[in-house]
């Protein structure tokens, strides 16, 4: 199935499931091989003036596409804890972003300074792990984070650690995505 019609059908999903706030019904049967097979993926959501009004999702995948944009597309809207809950006035002026993540493979780094030479500005997603803290930042960040060492002093933020911290468990994973808007 081309791209633009995979998107459309993504899109679609996402729609469906802000659409009711009572929550998708998942796991479904899905009319579409691929979209029964596992991925992971991050829905975004932006008011109508394009600022950020929801973003959740999955690093890893662990259930079908279909579900997992559906999921991620109710939990933007609904539970993203840094948001109130999407009302049925904003619901047709939203806009919606469905990323569909690459499996992530490891970054290795010793310091800072490999970390940032690795990088790939507007390629690469990004996580950042210490211990028990991480955080993400999708490869549409680079949008507005576009210097390597302003990205991952922001992860680090993210992570809640301060903007320069650096240790030898530091673990980071990039990724890629197919973005659907």
């Amino acid at each position: 199935m081309p791209e633009s019609d995979r998107g459309r059908v993504l899109l679609g999903i996402a729609r469906d499931a802000i659409a009711d706030p009572s929550g998708p019904r998942t796991p479904r049967d899905w009319d579409h091989e691929w979209l029964r097979e596992w991925a992971a993926t991050f829905v975004t959501l932006r008011d109508a003036s394009g600022d950020l009004r929801g973003c959740i999702g999955t690093v890893d995948a662990h259930r079908p596409l279909g579900d997992d944009v559906a999921h991620n597309a109710h939990a933007a809207a609904y539970r993203d804890p840094r948001f109130g809950a999407v009302d049925s006035r904003e619901r047709p002026t939203l806009g919606v972003e469905v990323s569909v993540l690459t499996p992530r493979v490891a970054l290795v780094a010793k310091s800072e300074a490999e970390a940032i030479a690795s990088l790939r500005p507007g390629e690469d997603g990004v996580v950042f792990e210490y211990r028990d803290q991480h955080a993400t930042f999708l490869p549409q960040v680079w949008e507005n984070l576009p210097d390597a060492l302003a990205f991952l002093s922001e992860l680090r933020r993210k992570a809640r650690l301060p903007p320069r911290f650096w240790h030898d468990d530091v673990r980071l994973w990039r990724y890629r995505v197919e973005k659907h808007a």
